[in-house]
């Protein structure tokens, strides 16, 4: 086996930090999706405005950084990524992901203001579950699944390398 035919090191290691961050996104954000926002209505209206304006620092350290960094780093994998994932596989992956961006600007961020402003709202809250549905959370399984498959990829030359020749 060439040398040249395996992957680098730092492409490894690119990939394997861009998947631990986009996994550890995937958990954070469905905790938020599935658990706290149903259950945002039991709260009482006299408290949810300070309990929305006090979870929004916390939602922005433990869960949009990382997934802003996993973004990030999987723009790097266009140009350093291990040689059995082609181009058009990451580029797939950071277009569902720059559709997840696109909503949370233009969609849900607007209602998380409207709820920090004007405090408990039930048809903001159905709003947001359900466009965070579609617009987040269905982007997220696919582009998820494409890491899977990226995973499958690299595994695959490691065990395997004759297979990284076919890409």
């Amino acid at each position: 086996m060439d040398k040249k035919t395996l992957s680098s090191p730092i492409s490894i290691w690119l990939f394997l930090a861009t998947f631990c961050l986009i996994f550890y996104g995937m958990g954070a954000s469905f905790v938020e999706s599935f658990v706290n926002y149903p259950t945002w209505p039991l709260i009482g209206a006299n408290e949810f405005r300070d309990y929305h304006r006090t979870l929004g620092p916390l939602i922005i350290g433990y869960m949009v950084i990382p997934i802003l960094l996993g973004t990030f780093l999987t723009f790097l994998l266009i140009w350093v990524r291990p040689k059995p994932i082609p181009v058009w596989l990451v580029l797939l992956a950071l277009a569902l992901q720059l559709i997840i961006w696109i909503s949370t600007a233009a969609i849900q961020l607007p209602i998380q203001f409207q709820l920090s402003a004007d405090g408990l709202s039930i048809p903001a809250i159905e709003r947001l579950i359900f466009t965070n549905l579609w617009f987040r959370k269905i982007p997220q399984v696919i582009m998820s699944a494409l890491f899977i498959w990226m995973m499958y990829l690299v595994l695959r030359e490691s065990t395997h390398p004759q297979h990284s020749d076919q890409q």
